[in-house]
């Protein structure tokens, strides 16, 4: 015989179900902007521009100096403010960046990027003492 609950809270916080993927998702648009549709839909278009050009604009940044990702993952985040899949990636890239910044703090895995920064610091003094017993503070060409 089976034993049925009808109470639908769970008995301890240590019950609770875990929270779903879905959980938080969805357009974060002011209630009477949701509650018409051609509003709404205007809304969605309208964030979807401005996102696409904070993305473009970050995406024009990364040759050029400035803060091309930073700027990126900012529009990233105006997209999230309305679309589901905008709010999936960051969630997955926060995830991943999490992961990370973790295995980078593993003593192990910090002694080789010592290891390996310090080598190519002696690299690199190496090669501009070198130069500079070679040609001095001169330059190898001349801009007349």
């Amino acid at each position: 015989m089976a034993v049925r609950n009808d109470n639908p809270e769970p008995a301890s916080p240590a019950q609770a179900p875990a929270e779903t993927p879905e959980a938080g998702l969805g357009s974060k648009a002011p209630h009477f902007i949701r509650r018409s549709r051609p509003l709404h839909l205007s809304w969605q278009v309208a964030i979807f521009l401005v996102g696409l050009a904070v993305v473009a604009l970050g995406v024009v940044m990364l040759p050029l100096p400035g803060p091309g990702w930073v700027v990126i993952f900012l529009g990233m985040g105006i997209w999230a403010t309305e679309f589901v899949w905008a709010q999936l990636v960051l969630r997955w890239t926060k995830r991943k960046v999490t992961e990370a910044a973790q295995r980078a703090l593993d003593p192990e895995v910090r002694r080789r990027n010592l290891i390996i920064t310090a080598v190519g610091v002696v690299i690199i003094a190496g090669l501009g003492g070198w130069y500079l017993w070679k040609y001095g503070l001169t330059m190898p060409w001349k801009l007349s």
